[in-house]
């Protein structure tokens, strides 16, 4: 690990500046005589808001890493209320994630790339499943063909099947990504009340799909009881490396990060999917499926933070954080765990972005 370096001797990098609705917007926030964090309009991390449904194509793609919301929970097969989950985020970032990671010695806003809140991928439709995912899908392939890496956060699980699938669309020509998806559940189930698209299975059709690499694909934190023993059989018969929570434990987080490099090797492309129910329910009560004896939230922080820097060094193409649903936890634990983990992710990300741009890994290196 890397020693904690004082915040008195942080310098900011020169900050970009780019143009939103016709005002220059920079980058680096004033950290001279910032505003209280308390204050203020809420956006991802105080970011600058970029919104994609009313910003310019020039002043979207003028974003290099963007954090949207994924505002839609009627893929839930239990208990809605991760519709909520991004404004629950959003403003437990403001209030209590700061600029600097002190455990990596990682400064995601001071690596010269813009980074913006991009509002929310809303649906307009929400009632219909498939079109709402279709909505979803077209929000972030706007954000992608704007060359954006993009971070979501939702919203309940389903979501991520749109995301991957604009992102494979993205990709065309090229080998399937690796996921890494940290959850209690494998989601890679089937039908489910007379739909395939809900929370519980968004894994098994992206692999039907040919969107991921079920050979680099691990589900890690897997625990809970089932409704039969086959409930997450594709996982395994896919070919995908299912780390229950008792390996989780026996290995540590150390160990952990070896198995992803083994299974997936250092470098390689990748998306990384967290669903907030990973955590025990005692630091995340609120999520619509808790599931108890789960992974610690510093368990969970030192293995994102080994996907970066000085870690395996993954090729992150983009990650969500899903399943907050802060109506069932009125204290905001749930919340403040996942604005932490999304910044842990945030760190990670914008680390592969910049390592991208100058080159150091090679396109489909899958």
């Amino acid at each position: 690990s890397r020693p904690c370096t004082s915040l008195c001797t942080m310098r900011a990098m020169p900050s970009r500046i780019y143009r939103v609705s016709g005002r220059a917007m920079s980058t680096t926030a004033n950290t001279t005589n910032p505003a209280p964090r308390y204050s203020g309009i809420p956006t991802f991390f105080r970011a600058p808001l970029v919104d994609m449904h009313q910003c310019t194509p020039e002043e979207l793609g003028a974003v290099d890493v963007g954090i949207m919301g994924v505002p839609f929970d009627d893929g839930a097969t239990n208990a809605p209320g991760a519709r909520f989950g991004p404004r629950g985020v959003r403003t437990s970032s403001v209030n209590n994630v700061r600029r600097y990671n002190q455990a990596t010695d990682a400064a995601p806003f001071d690596l010269g790339l813009a980074i913006a809140d991009l509002g929310d991928a809303h649906v307009s439709r929400p009632f219909e499943l498939v079109g709402a995912h279709k909505e979803i899908e077209a929000h972030m392939s706007k954000v992608l063909d704007a060359g954006i890496t993009p971070l979501s956060v939702g919203g309940d699980h389903s979501v991520s099947l749109p995301l991957l699938r604009a992102l494979a669309k993205q990709r065309a020509g090229l080998p399937p990504p690796g996921l890494l998806h940290i959850d209690a559940h494998c989601d890679t189930g089937d039908d489910y009340g007379g739909s395939r698209f809900h929370h519980g299975a968004p894994f098994k059709i992206a692999v039907d799909e040919g969107l991921i690499d079920p050979l680099k694909t691990l589900q890690i934190g897997i625990r809970g009881s089932l409704a039969f023993p086959e409930v997450w059989a594709f996982s395994s018969a896919s070919g995908m490396r299912v780390l229950c929570i008792d390996e989780c434990f026996e290995l540590g987080p150390r160990g952990v990060l070896d198995e992803v490099g083994r299974v997936m090797g250092g470098g390689s492309e990748c998306y990384v999917s967290f669903d907030i129910d990973a955590l025990d329910p005692a630091y995340a009560p609120g999520t619509g499926t808790p599931e108890v004896g789960g992974l610690s939230t510093h368990f969970a922080q030192q293995l994102v933070r080994g996907f970066g820097t000085g870690g395996l060094e993954l090729d992150i193409l983009g990650a969500d954080l899903v399943e907050v649903s802060p109506p069932f936890d009125h204290a905001e634990l749930t919340s403040l765990a996942g604005a932490n983990i999304l910044f842990e992710l945030l760190c990670v990300t914008t680390q592969a972005s910049a390592r991208r741009a100058r080159g150091a890994f090679r396109a489909g290196s899958s």
